[in-house]
């Protein structure tokens, strides 16, 4: 896979740039003409790898097949292109051309139509979520049960009822902070 990459890969791409760069034509088309071969390589590669890769040196021979692509000597993309991908890619132009414009259409109508639904979908879960989440700590809070609360206040050996216990408790808390409020108006009104 690492000198696939490296010579089917990085060193084309770097060629290509150099040709980009220099404006030489005669170069640009040659590395055009070897992209658009390794471009379909790579994916007849991807289905030969799954029935293939039992073949012995298959790995081997696909890296020996970019050389070949490459070298100037046997200009193998070139050799492909000339005798197979152009005249194949000319003959069927037209109806090639048709099928990107219906797939382009369907998959922006696609993308359109999948778009609105996913904003309907998310907009419904967010105020669902929303009104839920009104409703989801007063849930939350009601579910536990004043035994609960009294177990984690410690008193569960208490005989007194844990509702009585817990009312009881606010209650007397509750005087004392009047009182000490009463007493403070009163402390300093005197």
């Amino acid at each position: 896979f690492s000198s696939r990459l490296i010579f089917g890969t990085l060193y084309p791409a770097y060629y290509s740039y150099k040709a980009v760069k220099s404006k030489d034509i005669k170069e640009y088309v040659k590395w055009m003409m070897y992209w658009i071969i390794f471009a379909l390589f790579t994916t007849a590669e991807t289905f030969t790898d799954i029935f293939l890769c039992w073949f012995p040196f298959y790995y081997e021979l696909k890296i020996a097949f970019v050389a070949w692509l490459l070298s100037p000597y046997t200009k193998g993309s070139s050799l492909l292109y000339r005798k197979f991908v152009h005249p194949t890619l000319s003959s069927k132009e037209k109806e090639i051309d048709d099928c990107l414009v219906q797939a382009k259409d369907r998959s922006y109508d696609a993308l359109v139509h999948f778009g609105k639904r996913g904003l309907n979908v998310a907009a419904t879960a967010a105020v669902m979520a929303a009104s839920k989440g009104q409703g989801a700590l007063s849930e939350r809070l009601r579910s536990f049960s004043m035994q609960d609360l009294s177990t984690i206040r410690g008193d569960s050996s208490s005989t007194v009822p844990p509702s009585v216990t817990v009312r009881t408790s606010s209650k007397q808390s509750q005087p004392k902070t009047s009182r000490s409020a009463s007493e403070g108006t009163g402390s300093s009104g005197k």
